[in-house]
């Protein structure tokens, strides 16, 4: 009889413990990429502090820190406003908990519609900056541009960086599901090593590239070729079998959540992303 409850008690604790640990997880995918990884980070130091500080008897210090947490308890669903409304539309939408794999036919949809375009903006020399969201969500980017939140079509990815179009130089920012949204501002790679050669809009696709782990797809509009940025390292004149091939592994490939290093692997035999040293050979570090 008591070890059968010991039993059960043990059970529920398992069970507690692994809806505590999936609540944790889900939180932290959704804060991940965006400036309250920042703050989280703040807050574990002071936490720390506070134990250190409780252990040496340090009474003022604690009084301080206390307070000082207590004010945060207060601030933090203000700060994380968008983070947690995020959050609550995934659990509305019963995507908090999984991640739908996309077919085959879905992936070769939405791979030639961004083919299609690449190749018009190509042939016409139109400049265009393509963010491919991954684990690193990118929302402090997203909530200063213009939300689209639509279909991924060869027409609307032409039109939104065609010259006269207000959004054209922005960057587009797109998961594997949706356009999310237009006229993005990056931050800009300021590294001295970089190439005259580069733009605004390399600069600011390494930019986003060094702080996330997107997949970054700029047109030249001055010569009308594609380059591409991952992990702060730029690779340009990139072929069409190529981008067709890192789109489709993109789409319909290994999970997204399988990270840098398996994306890398896989990529391994498109293209060989060298330091940046080599002018010559077109790669920047």
């Amino acid at each position: 009889m008591l070890s059968n409850l010991v039993n059960l008690v043990n059970f529920r604790s398992l069970v507690d413990i692994a809806i505590v640990s999936f609540i944790i997880y889900r939180i932290l995918v959704v804060l991940v990429g965006t400036r309250a990884v920042q703050l989280i980070k703040g807050v574990l130091i002071l936490v720390l502090l506070l134990g250190v500080a409780v252990f040496l008897h340090f009474r003022l210090l604690t009084w301080f820190l206390q307070t000082t947490l207590l004010a945060l308890s207060l601030a933090i669903p203000i700060v994380f406003q968008p983070e947690l409304r995020k959050m609550l539309e995934e659990l509305g939408k019963g995507q908090i908990y999984k991640k739908r794999r996309m077919s085959s036919d879905e992936a070769e949809v939405r791979v030639n519609q961004i083919t299609g375009a690449l190749s018009y903006l190509k042939a016409h020399k139109i400049g265009a900056l393509l963010v491919l969201q991954q684990d690193v969500g990118l929302g402090d980017y997203t909530e200063t541009a213009i939300h689209l939140n639509a279909n991924i079509t060869q027409e609307l990815i032409i039109s939104i960086f065609w010259k006269d179009n207000p959004l054209h130089d922005g960057a587009v920012i797109l998961d594997k599901y949706r356009l999310i949204a237009g006229g993005c501002y990056l931050p800009l790679a300021d590294a001295p090593e970089i190439s005259r050669w580069y733009g605004t809009r390399h600069r600011a696709a390494l930019g986003i590239s060094e702080v996330s782990d997107a997949i970054v797809i700029i047109v030249s509009e001055e010569r009308g070729d594609i380059s591409l940025a991952v992990k702060g390292r730029l690779s340009k004149n990139i072929k069409d079998f190529q981008v067709e091939k890192l789109l489709k592994h993109y789409f319909a490939g290994e999970q997204v959540l399988t990270g840098w290093k398996a994306f890398a692997k896989a990529m391994s035999n498109i293209f060989w992303v060298k330091k940046v040293e080599q002018e010559a050979g077109g790669l920047v570090k």
